[in-house]
């Protein structure tokens, strides 16, 4: 079972403090210099924030993910618990975010600029280099090599848990021993 971070909508201010955490774990930059800099920063977490709710999502590491499973090139894995995007692989087709169910896949432009020279089709001539932009996909890894995610640890209303396989399989193993009991209970009346 792979870990996970949920967000709960009854606790979630919609603050969006948890979308600066994350930028700033993986770019590795104070939060003045990400405010300062001409380029956007990335946050592999999304606030929704609705008249009817207000939530964090993330990717959810399914452990028969969808994304994985569409991706044409296998740039996204299963690796340590979690699902990873291998972004040197990543060509930007976008079949990931379609097949992602809970929209936590995001298209990103890469740092990396493609070239292409054009070929001219009538007498194969090269001419002038195109300078063509590289697109990746991102989503959330769960902060991989940062320690826990960035986004639990910041958020002020509490409203974001970090959900371990282990807690998981004990919480599953709760809910089989109480509906047991109850079903004991409930023919022990019928008695």
């Amino acid at each position: 079972m792979n870990a996970f971070v949920i967000g709960d909508a009854e606790l979630c201010i919609g603050c969006q403090a948890c979308m600066v955490a994350c930028a700033q774990a993986h770019e590795k930059m104070p939060t003045a210099a990400l405010n300062e800099r001409e380029t956007p920063f990335h946050s592999r977490i999304t606030v929704v924030n609705a008249p009817e709710v207000t939530v964090a999502v993330q990717c959810r590491h399914c452990e028969d993910s969808p994304c994985a499973r569409s991706c044409p090139v296998e740039a996204i894995v299963q690796k340590n618990a979690h699902i990873e995007v291998i972004k040197e692989k990543c060509i930007g087709c976008k079949s990931c975010v379609l097949a992602c169910p809970f929209g936590a896949i995001k298209i990103i432009e890469d740092d990396m600029n493609c070239a292409a020279i054009f070929i001219s089709p009538h007498d194969g001539t090269a001419h002038d280099r195109i300078e063509k932009a590289h697109f990746v996909v991102e989503k959330c890894d769960l902060c991989a090599g940062c320690g826990s995610p960035a986004c639990v640890a910041i958020c002020p209303a509490k409203a974001l848990q970090l959900v371990e396989p282990d807690a998981i399989a004990q919480k599953i193993e709760n809910r089989r021993i109480k509906n047991a009991n109850r079903i004991r209970l409930y023919r022990s009346q019928l008695a």
